[in-house]
């Protein structure tokens, strides 16, 4: 038995490949009932944490802190740190630690635990957003291993998607319509790919998305305009509520009340089916008995409204997909749209798609888990489904230009790269003579390149590199206080090379190769 894990911002979701079938994983919670998940969230207490199912069950109890959407962190890399309650750690840690509890659970409060107790290691394909940047990936891949789970695969998570859709909708498909868009909006992040799905094979032709719009957002704006209708100044962030009477109680501090406030929100906004016309939140259940108004009602439409340039800049962002179909003359060739993640459940986000893009919408029975689903199907032993994905941003290195007075991106891997599907990884290389005794390399990601060679888009710096070109430096000199200096001539033959993995992780290697001398370095990992 193999499993297909996604690690979400708010949920984390297992499906199990069990002889052709992919039923999603329930755990028993601390109270014996049955979830269909494990909540993505840490607590602490005195420098003790707990994760997931452990958590939650300490949420109301006013010694713990709670830290939910973790996941959002990782855009800082591994060696960022976050404060939970009075301590501080790392954010692979918290990851890890968070994924050792999920393996936990797996073997002792799982519907399966029976079945995997027997098993000498857990198989795993894991989903990542397909916007997801180097480090996030790499802190994935690190996390789940060190968390003893014996990685197959990482996949993109709407390329996941994918598989399910042809496992339930395989009907859609003709030879004349093969093309699907998926739409992704999770709680974090939201994605989308258009797929050519061929009998069992599947193939990428592109990806878009925003790293920071999902359901998180929607809750935040429900928080933010009920507290206004309430007459209360909404805060900035998540910063303390400071302009709400409270009770003194140790129970009812700003910062609990704004969790237990965001809790109830979150709630609230899963609750609206598409008969809902009013929501009715308490305000005295967050704050404490001290609040001058203890309930405010927020309609329905208002709140579609004021979320209504949320769901725009999905579909923004995933235009570009179908303007590409249009422009290779394929718009005919989309047999429809896949809606999925949770985020996708508000009503208002089908009927906007199904607003631009009529009947062809077809809405995953089970949006929060179909990404789990299809990464159980995709690791199933001896699965016929082949996938070819793309690699979804641009990465490249900062280069000197017209003899110095510029400064343009080598894109060395563009955002519609092809990720190896095994064995051998892509590899570019550059090679030339330079004109420094030493080099300052700045890798970054990027969306795109303009035709100027300008990054366009979202930027991050991934690796600052010093490398030296003069022997004599090479060996335990500080870089960093030598002056660089411009050479007259031309200095050694430097080779770089670039390999590009099936799991979207780019390793570098830099090479002198007149002495040998060679440093590599894996993106995400820092210098």
């Amino acid at each position: 038995m193999r499993l297909g894990i996604d690690f979400g911002t708010t949920r984390t979701v297992v499906a199990c490949s069990d002889r052709g079938n992919h039923p999603v994983v329930e755990f028993a919670d601390d109270a014996g009932d049955s979830r269909d998940h494990i909540p993505s969230m840490v607590a602490e207490r005195e420098g003790e944490l707990r994760f997931g199912l452990d958590a939650l069950a300490v949420a109301d109890d006013p010694t713990f802190t709670v830290l939910r959407s973790f996941k959002r962190l990782l855009a800082g890399g591994p060696a960022a740190r976050v404060l939970v309650g009075r301590s501080e750690h790392r954010v692979d840690a918290i990851v890890a630690g968070f994924l050792g509890h999920v393996r936990d659970a797996l073997l002792t409060r799982a519907t399966v635990r029976r079945k995997l107790a027997a098993q000498a290691e857990l198989r795993v394909a894991v989903g990542v957003p397909a916007n997801a940047h180097a480090a996030q990936r790499l802190i994935t891949l690190e996390a789940f291993r060190r968390a003893g789970f014996a990685v197959d695969a990482i996949v993109n998570e709407p390329s996941a998607a994918g598989f399910e859709y042809t496992h339930r909708h395989r009907a859609t498909l003709t030879s004349r319509r093969d093309l699907v868009v998926v739409y992704d909006l999770g709680g974090g992040t939201f994605d989308a790919s258009i797929v050519r799905m061929v009998g069992l094979h599947h193939e990428v032709l592109a990806t878009a998305g925003v790293t920071r719009l999902g359901g998180d957002d929607f809750d935040a704006v429900l928080a933010r305009m009920a507290l206004a209708a309430a007459g209360f100044e909404p805060p900035p962030r998540r910063s303390v509520v400071h302009t709400l009477e409270r009770s003194e109680s140790s129970d009812d501090t700003p910062d609990r009340g704004w969790s237990r406030w965001m809790d109830q929100c979150r709630a609230a906004k899963e609750g609206i089916s598409a008969n809902t016309r009013k929501i009715a939140l308490d305000l005295a259940a967050a704050f404490g008995d001290g609040v001058a108004k203890s309930e405010v009602t927020v309609s329905v439409a208002a709140f579609y409204e004021a979320c209504a340039p949320l769901v725009g800049r999905s579909l923004e962002a995933m235009a570009p997909l179908l303007g590409r179909a249009e422009a290779e003359g394929a718009a005919d060739e989309i047999a429809g749209l896949y809606v999925v993640g949770g985020g996708s459940e508000l009503p208002l986000v089908g009927r906007a798609l199904r607003e631009r893009f009529g009947r062809r919408v077809h809405r995953s029975p089970y949006p929060s888990a179909a990404v789990a689903i299809g990464l159980s199907i995709a690791c199933e032993e001896g699965a016929p489904f082949q996938l070819v994905d793309r690699y979804s941003r641009t990465f490249g290195v900062f280069r000197e230009a017209d003899d110095g007075r510029d400064i343009v991106l080598d894109a060395i891997f563009g955002r519609d790269a092809v990720l190896p599907t095994a064995g051998a990884p892509a590899v570019r290389t550059r090679e030339y003579r330079p004109k420094h005794n030493i080099g300052h390399y700045r890798f970054v990601e990027c969306d795109a390149i303009d035709e100027r060679g300008k990054p366009r888009g979202d930027m991050a710096l991934r690796l600052d590199v010093l490398f030296p070109f003069d022997g004599g430096l090479a060996e335990g000199a500080d870089l960093a206080s030598v002056p660089i200096e411009r050479h007259p001539g031309d200095g050694p033959r430097v080779v770089e090379r670039y390999s590009l993995d099936k799991d979207g992780i780019v390793s570098v290697t830099i090479r002198n190769a007149d002495t040998g001398y060679e440093r590599v370095y894996r993106v995400g990992e820092g210098a």
